[in-house]
């Protein structure tokens, strides 16, 4: 175990030479990868969300794929499609971008909803179902969403299902002035990615969640608070629906690569409140009335009313 944790802070660290002041992004990427969920990114243009999933697919070595959404956007262009063979008189399969391990969609909410739903069976049960023929994506599967919050037009916002399937919800924000002079004097990295050497492999990946799975202990004590947090916001004035079961097993989850990630066998609250805020802001419904209020503020305020166990 200790041996994997130190590996992962490795990768960060090495990676953040590529990523300059998005340490915090490409460690929540990680920690959604490895807790076997996917990922939303909301920022504006510009700041590193396609050199994130790159980097993320070259340290470990595995499949990348690419989308870009656009409104003319075909569910069959993401999951593919059978096309006639005139040599062989038969139809064959010829599979879409999502057979890979790690999917980046570009600006999602760019695409018609009727091609949105076609990532809903791929990432909530990682398989993919084209004319009546069920295939099983490959293992590890991980969808790194974008999207633009400023720009609306032409746009079609992801349903609320939809929503609930991405683990985390993260934007990446602007560099630091430190870290933008350095990425002004080096120039862009994103072209030394595809040539660097992987720092892991898919069965020390595959073993790595395993290990998490396996290793980290979840009390009791733990348990009830992470319930008395999803009840919470299930009982809240202000908000219409709550944290879904789905929800509660995200953060379940994600606290156990949190506290591997830090070298802990055994998860602590902090390693669920320090992801509250990527977690559990996206999944909740408002009431009408209350719509404008801060979200990340109305998490935070039941966070601060449930005592953490001792």
């Amino acid at each position: 175990m200790e041996n994997g944790s130190q590996k992962i802070n490795e990768i960060i660290e090495f990676l953040s030479g590529y990523l300059h002041g998005k340490e915090r992004a490409l460690r929540l990427a990680l920690i959604a990868f490895f807790s076997k969920g996917h990922l939303l990114v909301e920022d504006l243009p510009g700041l590193g969300k396609t050199t994130l999933a790159i980097a993320v697919a070259k340290a470990l070595d595995l499949g990348f794929g690419r989308i870009q959404c656009t409104s003319d956007l075909l569910p069959t262009d993401i999951t593919g499609l059978s096309i006639y063979n005139k040599n062989t008189g038969e139809f064959e399969f010829r599979s879409g971008p999502v057979f890979n391990n790690i999917v980046l969609v570009d600006e999602i909410n760019r695409a018609t909803p009727k091609t949105q739903s076609a990532f809903i069976e791929c990432m909530g049960e990682k398989q993919t179902t084209i004319e009546r023929q069920t295939y099983m994506l490959p293992r590890p599967f991980f969808v790194i969403a974008t999207q633009n919050p400023v720009e609306q037009f032409g746009t079609f916002p992801l349903p609320e299902s939809q929503l609930d399937r991405f683990m985390m919800k993260i934007s990446i924000g602007y560099p630091s002035r430190d870290a933008e002079k350095e990425i002004l004097r080096g120039g862009s990295k994103r072209g030394e990615l595809y040539t660097m050497k992987p720092m892991m492999n898919k069965e020390d990946v595959l073993a790595v969640s395993e290990d998490i799975r396996k290793r980290v202990y979840v009390s009791d004590k733990i348990l009830d608070y992470l319930l008395a947090i999803v009840e919470a916001t299930r009982s809240n004035k202000y908000l219409m629906a709550g944290i879904s079961t789905r929800g509660a097993l995200a953060i379940h989850h994600t606290a156990r690569t949190n506290a591997y990630f830090k070298g802990r066998d055994f998860v602590i609250p902090e390693d669920i409140t320090e992801l509250a805020e990527y977690l559990m802001p996206h999944r909740i419904i408002f009431r009408e009335e209350f719509e404008q209020l801060e979200r990340k503020e109305i998490v935070q305020s039941l966070l601060d009313q449930i005592p953490a166990p001792v």
